[in-house]
C-alpha cells in the first residue's frame, strides 16, 4: 500500500480528495427536486453542532480532475453541486468548479461562511451558509464574503431556535441580503426545530425569505449517496 498523500501532494498533483460522487434529487436551494450530480469533497475546518455529514471529515479517495469529470459526465446531468465538508478547504476546488462550468453544467457550490469565495468562478451559483449562534461556529463567519455575492447566488441560514431566527433576521437586514441575492433560505435544523414553527415566525414577520426543508432527509432519511 502506498503512502497517504499529504495536502501538498494533492495540490501539486492537481487532484482532490473526494468522499463520494452520486446522482440524486437536489434536496435544497432553488433547484430543489431536480436531478443533480453531487461531488462531495472531503474535509472541513468547522464542527457545527448539527452537522449531518461528519463522515466527510476524513478519509475519501484522491481523484484527478479528469476522473471526477468523467464520473459526473456518465450521468449526463444538467446540474452539478460541489459540496462537502467544506469544499473550499481544498484549493483545487476552484479549478474543478471552472472545469465543470466549461463543460456546460449549471454548477452550484455549497459552502460555509468561513472560507473566502473571492476566487470562485462567477458562473458558479454560490450557496453561502452563514452560521447561526446555535451552530457553535458563528465566530467563523467571514462577512467579507457578502461583497462577492451576486443576484445569481443564495444565502442559507440553518435555524435551530428562536434566537437563531432573530439573529438571521438581523443579518438579513444588516446586509440587505434580499436585494443582493436571488434567494434567502431559512432552513429549520432537522428534528431540532419544527418546520411549522419556523413557517409561522416567517409569516408573522412578513419576511421575504424561502422556507427550505431538506427533501433528501424525508425521501432517504439522509443516507449517504442521496
Amino acid at each position: 500500500m502506498g503512502a497517504v498523500a499529504t495536502a501538498e501532494d494533492v495540490v501539486a498533483a492537481d487532484t482532490l480528495r473526494i468522499t463520494e460522487i452520486f446522482y440524486s434529487l437536489q434536496g435544497e436551494a432553488r433547484t430543489v427536486g431536480l436531478p443533480t450530480v453531487f461531488v462531495r469533497l472531503t474535509g472541513c475546518p468547522l464542527r457545527c453542532l448539527y452537522c449531518d455529514t461528519e463522515y466527510a471529515f476524513h478519509g475519501g479517495e484522491i481523484m484527478s480532475l479528469e476522473h471526477i469529470t468523467t464520473q459526473v459526465a456518465a450521468h449526463r446531468p444538467a446540474y452539478v453541486t460541489v459540496t462537502g465538508g467544506e469544499p473550499l478547504a481544498q484549493p483545487n476546488c476552484l479549478p474543478l468548479l471552472s472545469t465543470l462550468c466549461d463543460q456546460g453544467y449549471e454548477v452550484s457550490l455549497e459552502t460555509s461562511g468561513a472560507m473566502s469565495v473571492a476566487e470562485v468562478d462567477p458562473r458558479v451559483v454560490k450557496v453561502l451558509d452563514l452560521k447561526t449562534p446555535a451552530s457553535g461556529e458563528v465566530a467563523r463567519n467571514d462577512y467579507g464574503n457578502v461583497h462577492y455575492l451576486t443576484a445569481n447566488d443564495q444565502v442559507k441560514f440553518v435555524i435551530c431556535d428562536r434566537g437563531d431566527y432573530e439573529w438571521a433576521r438581523f443579518k438579513l437586514d444588516e446586509y440587505a441580503l434580499g436585494d443582493r441575492v436571488s434567494d434567502v433560505l431559512f432552513s429549520p435544523s432537522h428534528e431540532q426545530l419544527a418546520p411549522r414553527e419556523l413557517a409561522e415566525w416567517i409569516l408573522a414577520d412578513g419576511l421575504q425569505v424561502r422556507l427550505q426543508l431538506q427533501l433528501h432527509k424525508y425521501l432517504w432519511d439522509d443516507a449517504p449517496g442521496h
